[in-house]
């Protein structure tokens, strides 16, 4: 990029309490949400978009790092919610992984399902995920110059880990949809994956 912007973020929210005497690992996954403060994280995601802008040349290329550090994430994510829920059996159809994103990852990171989970029209392999409210949107001023940037990519790049490390490739990209707020585009490698993994 040729200039470089910056990004300011904007946060009202209350603290929100921890229960002291317990070890975060004895703590269920579930109630993650309550240990983290919405001003902090959205403090910490705004100097992880200005650290990935300072070394990107191109929107895309700032749209990719962004992409590298969720990877990172998606996949400590993937392992702790395996180690958590030890009776979760491994997926080997689509359909189902796809259920365990919408509810048990999201919850994870957000605290609620997603809103929407549907399968392209035309295309058996490609699917769409939406979220109305996406939270690394919320409080992130893009800049004028940047306009087309989305710093959901971020969140795209834990999906595709998740996905990647339950054994089914795919790519995929966020886009901002009227109406339907953020919405993820997942495309599979069909290429890499067994001829049944798309049936019910």
């Amino acid at each position: 990029l040729s200039h470089r912007a910056s990004f300011s973020v904007s946060t009202k929210m209350e603290p929100q309490k921890v229960k002291a005497g317990t070890s975060i690992l004895d703590r269920p996954i579930s109630r993650g949400r309550w240990e983290i403060n919405i001003s902090t994280f959205a403090l910490l995601f705004s100097e992880i978009v200005r650290y990935s802008h300072n070394r990107a040349e191109t929107i895309p290329d700032l749209e990719k790092k962004l992409s590298e550090v969720g990877h990172r994430v998606g996949d400590r994510v993937l392992e702790l919610l395996m180690l958590r829920e030890r009776g979760q059996k491994r997926e080997i159809k689509v359909n189902p992984v796809l259920m365990f994103l919408h509810n048990s990852v999201w919850r994870t990171l957000f605290g609620k399902p997603a809103d929407q989970l549907e399968k392209d029209g035309e295309l058996d392999d490609t699917y769409m995920i939406s979220d109305r409210d996406m939270v690394v949107n919320r409080y992130i001023s893009v800049p004028k110059e940047l306009g087309a940037l989305n710093c959901a990519a971020f969140v795209a790049g834990i999906i595709e880990a998740v996905l990647g490390g339950s054994n089914f490739p795919c790519k995929v990209t966020a886009h901002t949809v009227p109406e339907k707020g953020t919405t993820f585009l997942i495309k599979f490698d069909k290429s890499k994956l067994p001829a049944d993994a798309f049936g019910s």
